[in-house]
This record gives C-alpha cells, structure tokens and sequence, in this order.
C-alpha cells in the first residue's frame, strides 16, 4: 500500500501542535501536521517499525500494538459494488476477544487520521477495523497526482440507508476475518452517527461509543425555522472532492433544496431517516450500552438535539458534556498522544473505560458512573503561555455529575425584559412588567456573532482562550441588549446555570418573514463578556407574534459581580436570516404579557 517516498520523521513539535492548537487550522480543515502524522504511522505498520518516522515513544506504541496484532489494508466491496478502504489489526491470540469497528469520521484523511487510537485500542486487546464510509476521502493527496489510500468509493450517502448496509457488510467482514467475543461500534463525528445506526439495526451490535455526535440530523441541519447554513457548508467542504464527484444526483438536489430555501419538507424527510432518534422508538429495540460525548458551543449537531435521542436510549448509557466545540475535546487524543506530563487525554479515558467495562468485563467504576457528567464552562484555572502568549490551562474546568438529565434543572428564575434604559441597556429583573416596545434596523454585518470560526473558536475556548465580546461595542441601533444589575451572592457564584434556557416575546417586523438571534451573555466588571449560549428563530411575522423558544443547554458558574446580559440581533454568520438589510424588528410586551427569559438553576 505505500505509495509516499522519502517519509520525514514527524517531531515532538508537531505532535505537540497537535494537542495544543486541535484538530483544526485556521481554514477550517485538518492540520496538516496531523495528516503527516497520521500518513507516518501507517507507514510504521508497514515496515514493521516506527524508527525514523515518528518519535521514540510512539514507536513504542507500534511495537507494543504489533506485537500483539497483525495489520492489513483490505478493500472491502459492498453491495453495490464500490470498494471501501480499511484497515484491521487482528489480535494474535486465539482466545477469543472484542471487536471494535470505527466507521472514520466526516475528513478528507478518512480513516488514517485516527491510526494512534486503532492503535492504542489494539494494544488493550481489541480486534479493530476502521473503515472510511463510501465516498469520503480526498481524489488526490493535495500537491500531489496520487490517490489517496484512505479514501472509499462511491458517493457520499450521509448516513443514509447504503451507509448503514455498508456498516454491516463491513461488520461481516471483520466477523469471517477475527472471530470477536464481541462487537462495539465506535465513532466521531460522523462515524459515531452510522455507528448509532448501524446498531439499531444489526443486532450484533453489543455497546457503541458516539463522539462529538448527533441524534437528529434534521434538527441539526434546520431547527426553529433556521438553516445552519455554515455547518452545512463546512461539512461539504470536508469531503475530499467536488460535489459533482462526491454527491450523485438525488443528494446534490437535496443540498441544492436546503441551500435555496425550497422543499424544506423533502430536506427534513431526508435528514430524519438518517436521525438515530427514530429508530430509538422501535418496538422490541435492544438495551445497548451507549456512550455519548458533546461539546456545549457544538456548531454541526448542538446540543439541544442530542438530549431528546440520550433520554430515549434504553439500558446503560453516559453522556459526557465538554467546553468547546465539534471534535475539540476528544480529536487530539485520537490523533496523537498527549504531551508529556499532561496526562491521559480525559474525554477518551472515558470512552476506552466504557468499552473496558462493557466489553472485557473490566471492573472499573463504569458500573458506578450517574448518566450525566457535565464539564462547567470556563471554570479552569489559566496562566499566561510565554511563548504564544494565549492562556494555557493549569487546572482543569470543574465537572459535575447527575443521576439523569432530568436532575441537571432543579428550578427556573424568571427574569424580565423591561423598557427601562441605561446606556440604550434594558433591564432584566425580578419584578413583572409589560406594555412595552423596542425595535432595531438590521445592518449590513452582524453587530455580535456566536463564534468567529466554525470549530475554532470553541477549539480555542477548549484550550482556555474563549472568545472575549467587547459589550460596549455592541451597536444598539443594530441589536437590542438587556441586563441584570451586578448580581449578588453569599459566595463566588451568583448563579449556577444548568439545563436549557427559554425565551418568550412579542416580535414583530417591517418583512413577512423575520429572523431573529438571541445571545446570553456573562459580563464582568469591565464590560468584557463570554458567551454562555445562543440560538436563533425565524418565524412568519404578517403581524406581531408572540414566541417561545429553547435556547442551547449550558452549564455555567456566573461569578458574583458579574452581569447576565441578553442581546437579540436579525443575523449570524452560521444560520440563514429571512432579513433584508434595513428591515425593522420589534420585540414588546403587550399589556399583562410579561417578556420573560426563565433561566435554568441546578
């Protein structure tokens, strides 16, 4: 399978690039240290060592992993007659062990990114077989006429019906080939979806590891009236190709349909038979063990849309809530060891422990684990890095543990939208009132956005650098802001927030149509804000409309002293807007009809 000459030894440096700054460069696509990496040790395998192409200690590894199992690249053909690249490393021993199959996740590297896993899985005792779903992978190695040995053939079918047959074609393949004791599923991002899939379908399936995942892609793709215009857009960029070499022809009009804002209802038909959720509510559905980890900024399948699919899961189950975005807690421990010193990287001990516990029997604490573990956004402790000059983290973020979701909210705190102004700032109080209203003119850009980058912003606030919002810029022509006072405490906490933050107005519009985005924000003393959560809504707006809506869940310590501050704009980079510049929007209180936003407590 070696097609690359003269291989360059992957550094410490870059490795270390890898853990520090994530899975994503600043475009948007995987870090190349990370693909040189990757490339590196697959080339270990094939010479049977990693001297001269990747450092000491991850040589160790290899040896380790190949002194316990034998590697192949098969290319595994489906049904329908396209072949999909793999990879496998059989255990040696006749005893019988555990399978665990990895679909690759949504990149153009498709299942080379995550050989250091494969790797450390086998050197557990697992038979593995990663795979590289149809149509993922790049045409050609970038710079390069040479195809690239990861990518699969055929078109990308997003989890569709050809995907979950793939997944048990290649699961009967690994079956003929090792013999398991047992069968897990285990995937990121996008293999954690046909992972999910695959299992309410194949009864084979013994447990399934879902990281940075979905359980609705409908929701995912179109929620509140709103497309997700730069997830969509980010996820066809990672393909490998051009959509007319990636997509067949249904797919593209699907894609062409969401991108025009037509036939929503056919979009939403599409994207719902590839939801996990569906398949949760079939009769006589087995009690599989799934692990589901999440991030709270998630900008391809937020939250909101993962806590309905992990509360219909029946059996054992564990979600796992994380600071940052798509793949940034768990992306670099698949791709790479940690740094010296730093330790295991936590959100994949976890995930090993759970396939420990549910397929070897290990007696581990897993049995003990409460379903939810939920990371509190920002409360690590940070220093100044002297050689970058970011914050690096010290102490970890704190985590907290509840029996079920159910328990994460204990109680609601109403605080009303009041008229009353300070700086062109609303109040937000205790004390009911109504009778009220404020409009904004939508502009040309957005005078406050939920992230910079799609990925990269919560990839930095992972590493301990959350976006900072300068409130005082915010225009208060554009956009409407409300605010506590300071607010007070016994302690260094004034509000715990935990769970789903709902909204409820009066809006109205000089359009037909109007979308709107709410954002909350924690400011501190000096007017410097971070952002706790948002969401936006598009609606018909014939004639003032009174609306409720969820923001995304959060968990969140707000420090006494610190302000709780709402602002409501009609545009962000990530989602479509029904507005055209200028437009007027509306938000009142109609006599009696308090405007609300109920704040979750836990």
């Amino acid at each position: 399978m070696a097609q690359y000459d003269s291989p360059i030894e992957t550094t410490a440096v870059e490795i270390a690039r890898i853990q520090t700054e994530g899975v994503w460069d600043e475009q948007g696509a995987v870090r190349p240290e990370a693909v040189h990496f990757a490339r590196n040790l697959v080339r270990s395998l094939e010479t049977g060592s990693g001297r001269g192409l990747v450092p000491d200690e991850v040589g160790e590894l290899v040896t380790r992993a190949l002194n316990v199992a034998t590697p192949s690249f098969p290319r595994i053909p489906t049904a329908d007659g396209y072949d999909l690249s793999a990879h496998l490393l059989r255990q040696i021993t006749a005893e019988p062990r555990p399978l665990v199959v990895i679909p690759a996740g949504w990149t153009p590297v498709g299942w080379p990114l995550f050989e250091y896993a494969y790797l450390t899985l086998a050197a557990k005792g697992y038979h593995v077989l990663a795979y590289t779903p149809r149509g993922i992978g790049w045409t050609v190695l970038p710079g390069t006429n040479l195809p690239w040995f990861g990518t699969s053939e055929g078109f990308v079918d997003v989890a569709g019906p050809r995907d979950i047959g793939d997944g048990t074609t290649v699961l009967e393949y690994a079956i003929d080939a090792v013999g398991p004791s047992g069968i897990a599923f285990f995937g990121e991002s996008y293999g954690s979806g046909i992972s999910q899939l695959v299992a309410a379908h194949d009864d084979r399936v013994d447990a399934v590891v879902a990281l940075s995942t979905w359980g609705n892609l409908a929701t995912s793709l179109y929620a509140n009236g709103t497309r997700h215009l730069a997830a969509a857009t980010g996820l066809i960029n990672l393909t490998g190709g051009t959509m007319e070499e990636k997509f067949d022809e249904d797919t593209r009009e699907i894609l062409a349909k969401f991108f025009e804002n037509r036939d929503m209802d056919d979009v939403v038909d599409w994207a719902t038979q590839r939801a996990p959720e569906i398949y949760l509510d079939t009769p006589g559905l087995r009690d599989i063990p799934t692990f589901f980890s999440n991030t709270w900024h998630e900008s391809l399948f937020a939250v909101n849309q993962v806590i309905p699919t992990f509360e219909k899961l029946r059996g054992d189950k564990r979600l796992n809530m994380w600071i940052g975005d798509h793949a940034a807690p768990e992306g670099p421990g698949l791709i790479a060891p940690s740094l010296p010193g730093a330790g295991p990287n936590i959100p994949l001990r976890d995930a090993y422990a759970w396939l420990d516990h549910h397929m070897r029997g290990a007696d581990n604490g897993v049995a003990d684990w409460p379903e939810i573990s939920n990371q509190i956004m920002f409360t690590y402790i940070t220093e100044p890095d002297p050689a970058t000059g970011e914050n690096r983290i010290v102490t970890p973020a704190r985590r907290e543990e509840r029996e079920t979701w159910a328990d994460v909210c204990v109680e609601y705190e109403p605080l009303i939208l009041t008229d009353e102004r300070e700086d062109g700032i609303g109040a937000l109080t205790a004390e009911e009132t109504s009778a009220w209203r404020r409009s904004f003119t939508v502009g040309k850009e957005p005078p406050i956005v939920a992230m910079d980058k799609l990925m990269t912003t919560g990839q930095r606030e992972w590493a301990g650098n959350p976006k900072i919002y300068a409130t005082a810029e915010i225009d208060r022509n554009e956009a409407l802001i409300w605010a506590t006072e300071p607010l007070v405490a016994a302690d260094a906490t004034a509000r715990r927030i935990r769970g789903i933050p709902r909204l409820r107005f009066t809006i109205a519009s000089t359009e037909p149509s109007t979308t709107v985005v709410a954002y909350l924000l924690d400011v501190d003393t000096s007017g410097a804000g971070r952002m706790i959560t948002h969401e936006p809504l598009t609606l018909p707006t014939p004639r003032p409309t009174s609306v409720e809506w969820d923001l995304q869940a959060a968990a969140y310590d707000v420090p006494a002293g610190h302000r709780l501050m709402l602002v409501i704009d009609g545009m962000d980079p990530l989602y479509s807007t029904d507005n055209p510049v200028d437009a007027v929007i509306t938000v009142s209180s109609p006599d009696g009809a308090s405007a609300v936003l109920e704040l979750p407590l836990g």
